[in-house]
């Protein structure tokens, strides 16, 4: 099994719904992401994938979110708290769309979503 990794980073703000403490409050983070895919099969050249493709997918959805409240964006009540692990899950299956059609032997492995140095959260299946 092969493993490529990309990280890219994006400054948003959010809150958390029923926290008992300062999180309950609008704050911002400036958020680093990393996506690992895995597959077994190589393409003709040797690559899982190319990073170029990998870095423009994940950056294209990471502007979706940048410099936005994401409470507002992505996360509203029915989707559930913008929480670190949340976001992770929603980054993963996002990912997942953007990548499954056009690399079928490509899976999305793992997203480790840090909102601050030293606290990561992280999503796979």
């Amino acid at each position: 099994m092969y493993e490529v990794s990309t990280e890219q980073s994006f400054s948003a703000a959010h809150y958390l719904r029923n926290y008992n403490g300062a999180c309950e409050n609008l704050h911002g983070h400036n958020w680093k992401v990393r996506v690992t895919v895995r597959t077994e099969v190589l393409d003709s050249i040797g690559l899982a994938i190319d990073f170029k493709i990998l870095k423009k997918n994940l950056k294209d959805l990471l502007d979706t979110l940048d410099h936005t409240c994401i409470n507002e964006t992505v996360f509203t009540e029915s989707y559930g708290n913008p929480s670190s692990e949340n976001l992770s899950k929603y980054l993963f299956i996002e990912m997942r769309k953007r990548l499954s059609p056009d690399f079928p032997d490509l899976e999305i492995g793992r997203v480790d979503v840090w909102e601050t140095p030293g606290n990561c959260a992280s999503y796979y299946e």
